[in-house]
């Protein structure tokens, strides 16, 4: 190995011959462990110092370093059995739903903002907490003014504030006589606190319709911001917090077929009730007649067909995406996948045990979170008298053996190799006795013995021609017994 004239400058890597990278797509190669220490990142030229360090380090004679044109430096070096250093990082690519579960979507330009309020209890529900308290204090305070003003004009009318001192007067409500005790009355009235100081008389018939009116509508307000309140708390939101979703998804193999796998988990002993679970492949695409189609949604079958999706989480699960015919990742190859565009997104839904609402809990995975070639570690674990879970190594993966092709190459290169093994079968072989053959000498004839020689002799014949003729149609040949 050595960094010289043949590569210009780059220091490349010859691998062993067991640990093999694609090169090509479409290639089917087990995509291997790497051993620590191969990749060694070498810059190129500028500093010979620096690449003579990194010579020394791998065991490679310095040489000098000439400096190539940029569009040489950029061009990629693909070979068989080398690994190139530099690999081109993807550029960062927005998210359509964030890890924690909320979507990055924003509406703008609404023109019919009216709409939001012929649903207002939803819309007081979905504000920020310090809006919610900003207008649920506004509601009372205002409510309070305005039934304290009507007590004020009440009193004003009937002269109850100028004649409140005289002996012999009955006011409409009693030591009232200012703005402020018309709003202390007011506030205590809807609250129903009742000090006793202040109180209606039986003369003011206006003002006893006052009251029913704002014990009333006092009771609509009441229900209306503490129900909104109630909702708010109680939230299936916060109940997702307690779900997990693994850091990144996996690509391996499971029963001779490509899956795609990620984990969930449930961090509390209140279980999700009928819990179930879909994911979307979320992809712009381009139609045959040239529509493009921003973030198109496509379903990924999770085993909705066999009741997989249907969910008991009790302990963490693997959630299996089997790559077939109808999966979008059909025809997607480990090179590929690097070159593609999308992201995955995951929805867990169920019923909080403790209230009985329905729960959703979302997540997503770019394409940069999916790994090829790995599977997931286990976290279950069995104890004395239980089942331990570590939660430490819910997010952990470890590397595997994989191919790189992409599935339908594999499903049709199982279809193949599985008849290798059988060619072997088909083949004469000894036939184990398990009596003496002594035995059968002795009792069997003498001519006989030499009649089925001949038999033998006969049929060894015939399928020598059968297996010829088999040879020249370049099919298998077929044994005794079988048929073709």
């Amino acid at each position: 190995m050595g960094a010289g004239g043949g590569l210009h400058g780059l220091a490349v890597i010859n691998l062993p011959n067991s640990v093999q990278e694609v090169h090509k797509e479409g290639a089917c190669q087990p995509l291997l462990q790497r051993p620590e220490g191969v990749e060694l990142q070498l810059r190129m030229a500028g500093d010979s110092r620096v690449l003579m360090d990194h010579n020394m380090e791998i065991g490679v004679t310095p040489a000098q370093v000439k400096k190539l044109p940029k569009h040489l430096r950029d061009a990629p070096i693909t070979t068989e059995r080398t690994h190139l250093i530099s690999d081109p990082a993807k550029k960062p690519r927005q998210r359509y739903v964030q890890k924690d579960g909320k979507c990055n979507v924003h509406h703008g330009n609404v023109q019919e903002t009216y709409r939001y309020f012929s649903d207002l209890f939803t819309t007081l529900v979905d504000l920020r907490w310090r809006l919610s308290f900003f207008i649920f204090t506004l509601v009372y305070v205002v409510n309070w003014l305005f039934f304290g003003f009507l007590w004020w004009l009440i009193a004003l009318i009937r002269g109850d504030l100028l004649h409140a001192d005289e002996k012999g007067w009955t006011p409409c409500v009693e030591n009232l006589n200012s703005f402020v005790s018309a709003f202390l009355f007011s506030i205590e009235t809807e609250t129903t606190i009742g000090y006793g100081y202040r109180v209606i008389t039986e003369k003011c018939p206006e003002g006893i319709i006052l009251l029913l009116v704002q014990a009333i509508l006092g009771s609509i307000v009441n229900a209306m911001m503490v129900g909104c309140m109630f909702v708010k708390i109680s939230q299936p939101k916060n109940r997702a917090e307690t779900l997990m979703f693994s850091h990144k998804a996996v690509i391996a193999v499971r029963d001779n077929k490509m899956c795609l796998m990620f984990r969930v988990g449930d961090l509390r002993n209140s279980h999700i009730v009928e819990a179930s679970i879909r994911a979307k492949l979320i992809r712009s695409q381009q139609t045959k007649e040239g529509e493009f189609i921003p973030l198109n949604q496509t379903d990924i079958n999770i085993g909705f067909d066999t009741g997989d999706d249907r969910l008991f989480l009790v302990s963490p699960l693997i959630i299996s995406h089997e790559i077939n015919e109808k999966s979008p990742f059909w025809e997607m190859s480990f090179t590929q996948m690097e070159k593609e565009e999308f992201e995955i997104v995951v929805i867990l839904e169920g019923m909080v045990e403790a209230t009985g609402m329905t729960c959703q809990a979302r997540s997503s995975y770019l394409d940069t979170e999916v790994l090829w070639g790995y599977r997931f570690t286990p976290v279950l674990s069995l104890e004395k008298g239980f089942y331990e879970v570590d939660y430490n190594n819910f997010h952990d993966v470890y590397e595997t053996n994989t191919p790189t092709c992409s599935a339908k190459e594999l499903a049709a290169k199982l279809r193949v190799e599985p008849l290798l093994p059988q060619l072997s079968l088909l083949s004469p072989e000894p036939k184990i006795h398990t009596f003496d053959p002594l035995d059968c000498l002795s009792n069997q004839d003498p001519l006989s013995q030499d009649e089925d020689k001949d038999e033998e002799r006969n049929s060894g014949a015939d399928r020598g021609e059968t297996n010829g003729l088999a040879a020249a149609r370049d099919e298998p040949p077929l044994a005794d017994g079988l048929s073709g």
